[in-house]
């Protein structure tokens, strides 16, 4: 299961994505909004993040005006590496390198063609494991209120 939110400004880019979601047979839960009326982003942002960290879904994919205030909001959430992307070769080395388990984009600055591949390279993409592991346990050691530091 996929989690897909977004705020009023990320609302029409997210046809793109379902459309992406359909097209590869993914079920999702879409935890809006629904309508283009102002919205807070941070709201939907934890909505969809609490359900990837949670193991309700297994990945999101949230939308904003740049991506950029939603991907923060949900990377405030215990357990969520979200990356916020506007082009194809970060979208897959987040999910290679760093096992990030949700995507934010900003639909003021990729179009619906480039969400749509976007969404499918991080969809598709798979973690490495190996020595990317260490250095992703490092982040969850900071995530959980530890510190690298000796």
């Amino acid at each position: 299961m996929i989690a897909i939110a977004c705020d009023h400004a990320g609302i029409d880019l997210k046809p793109s994505v379902i459309e992406v979601l359909n097209e590869l047979n993914l079920p999702y839960r879409d935890f809006g909004t629904f309508t283009h009326d102002s919205v807070d982003y941070p709201v939907y942002g934890e909505m969809a993040a609490r359900a990837v960290a949670s193991g309700e879904c297994e990945l999101g994919v949230i939308l904003c005006g740049t991506g950029v205030g939603i991907g923060i909001a949900a990377n405030k959430v215990a357990g969520v590496r979200c990356v916020i992307c506007s082009d194809c070769y970060s979208a897959l080395m987040a999910r290679e390198h760093n096992n990030a388990n949700m995507l934010a984009m900003g639909a003021r600055v990729v179009g619906s063609e480039v969400a749509k591949m976007l969404t499918r390279t991080f969809l598709t993409a798979s973690f490495n494991g190996e020595r990317h592991a260490r250095r992703v346990n490092q982040i969850m050691t900071l995530d959980a209120g530890g510190t690298l530091q000796k």
